[in-house]
This record gives C-alpha cells, sequence and structure tokens, in this order.
C-alpha cells in the first residue's frame, strides 16, 4: 500500500467538506422530523418514533445540549446534529473502504461480500438497497465506532440528503481506499473547515473548539522520525555503551547502518559527529539530535 498522492488528498479532503455539509443539514431534518427539539412529539409519531426520540434527547443530554432558554421542555440540539452527521457519513465511508479491500463481511456467514452480493441481500433483509446493507455489515464489523445501542444507527437521513453523500463516496476513485493514509486524512479534513473558523475568530478554545484544531493527522514520516530519535537513540547509545568504544564512520548512513536492528534501520535518526571522517558513538553525550 501507498501513501495517497497529492491530487487526490486535495479531491478527498473537498469531498468530505462538502459531505460534513450535506450530513449535518441532513442531520438537522431528521431530528427535526422526531421532534428532538421540540417539548413534546408530534401527533402523529408512533410508539417506535417516540422510543427513538426519548433515546436521541438523552444522547443530546449527554452530548452537552441544553434546554432552551426561551421554550421549556425544548432542546438545543447542535451537538447531536453533529454526531448524527458524523455517524451517517463514516457508515457509508467506511463500508466503501471494507469493500474496496474485499474486508467486508456477512455477519451471518463470515465471508467477504460485494457490493452486488448487499444488493441482493437486502430484500431479505428488510432494508432499502445496497449501502443500507454494506452500511450494516461495517457497523457490526466495528463496534467500537459503532455500538449496537447508539440511537444514531436507527435514523435515516432524508433521501435528498443521503443521496448526494452516496454519490460523493462512490465518486472517490479506488486508489483513496486502498491507500495507507488515506483514512487518517479523512479525520483531519472532517474538522478542516470548522479548525479554520476556529482560529479565524481568534477566541478563547474552549470544549467545543478544542477536537477540531487539535485532532490532526500525524503522517508516517513524523511517527518515524520521532520513534527514531527517541528509542533509536537511546539504542544507539546502548550500543556503544555495551561495546565499550567508539564506532567510528566516515557518514551519517554509516553510523545509522551500525547500530541497525534487523527489519529497523532508523532511516530519521539524527547522529552529531564530532567531525565529518571521526565520529561517532562514543557513551551517550556526543550523538544526539543534529
Amino acid at each position: 500500500m501507498s501513501s495517497l498522492p497529492a491530487p487526490l488528498r486535495r479531491q478527498l479532503e473537498r469531498t468530505i467538506c462538502d459531505a460534513r455539509k450535506i450530513a449535518e443539514a441532513g442531520a438537522a431534518k431528521a431530528l427535526r422530523a422526531l421532534a428532538v427539539h421540540e417539548p413534546d412529539p408530534y401527533r402523529h409519531m408512533d410508539d417506535a418514533q417516540r422510543r427513538l426520540r426519548r433515546r436521541l434527547r438523552a444522547q443530546a443530554r449527554q452530548l452537552g445540549d441544553g434546554e432552551s432558554r426561551t421554550q421549556p421542555g425544548a432542546y438545543e440540539i447542535r451537538h447531536l446534529v453533529e454526531k448524527l452527521a458524523y455517524d451517517q457519513w463514516h457508515r457509508i465511508l467506511f463500508a466503501r473502504y471494507l469493500l474496496e479491500n474485499d474486508l467486508l463481511m456477512s455477519p451471518e456467514h463470515g465471508v467477504s461480500v460485494s457490493l452486488e452480493d448487499c444488493e441482493e441481500l437486502a430484500h431479505s433483509l428488510s432494508l432499502k438497497d445496497s449501502w443500507t446493507v454494506a452500511a450494516r455489515f461495517a457497523a457490526k464489523e466495528l463496534p467500537e465506532i459503532f455500538r449496537d445501542d447508539d440511537p444514531a444507527g436507527a435514523v435515516d437521513l432524508p433521501v435528498e440528503d443521503r443521496n448526494p453523500l452516496l454519490q460523493l463516496v462512490t465518486g472517490l476513485p479506488v486508489e483513496v481506499f486502498t491507500a495507507d493514509d488515506s483514512l487518517g486524512w479523512c479525520y483531519q479534513f472532517w474538522q478542516a473547515e470548522r479548525k479554520d473558523q476556529v482560529n479565524a475568530a481568534g477566541n478563547k478554545i474552549g470544549a467545543d473548539e478544542l477536537p477540531s484544531v487539535t485532532q490532526l493527522f500525524t503522517e508516517d514520516y513524523m511517527v518515524d522520525f520521532l520513534l527514531d530519535n527517541t528509542l533509536g537513540a537511546w539504542w544507539a547509545g546502548k550500543k556503544a555503551k555495551d561495546e565499550g568504544r567508539r564506532i567510528n564512520c566516515e557518514t551519517e548512513a554509516e553510523a545509522r547502518a551500525a547500530v541497525a536492528l534487523p527489519g529497523c534501520e532508523w532511516k530519521y535518526l539524527r547522529l552529531r559527529f564530532n567531525c565529518l571522517r571521526s565520529i561517532a558513538f562514543p557513551l551517550r553525550g556526543s550523538w544526539g539530535h543534529a
């Protein structure tokens, strides 16, 4: 697997920014249709809808949505809208990730399924289409992300919002879903516009703003650099100390090779030379960060 090329990364960013706007608009409509924000349920709502409404209102309170100051019994549902939008988009997105890597599994049979298989299964499962089936299966595979008792999974977005989301996720090329770093970018891009708004406002960062400005994707090379220059640096000093001698090398590459481990070359390890041709790893102190 390879890293996501810059053009595809930009396409993914645009897609996810658009997806958040559509998903949040759809989530707000869906919650209003269930009277989650109202003091009382609508008269036409059946028992199942009323139970779902109560669960969603409880979840809104847990997320920090409080009662309206102007209308007793009514709720502000901003946090719940954001949560529902995130959940509904990522059910579809993760389903495509699993599909493209032959990892979407039938919970009943334990075998991988395709989107065509999901289409065939939709009727027998009383689900409306292949993507609903795929999202259901994806949620079953990722129970720590999509919990069975989460009411967000029981909410359907309006068709006029769900269809554009499907078009967005199906419009992304396969390479997005097979790159080894694209999923990490997805989390950062979901927060990108909100982060810009928070930074532009210049206000004090509170609990609501903290995720958007701190949840950033750390690319592989950054992790490797930190690892190589902490654990790798410790290992280099230990090796020199254990051998009781300096490890003389003419180049930094030779020095890294001298302390390499099987399968671990410390590619980003920075070493300090006393001079170019006479160095190296005495006891701790003459090597370290450049």
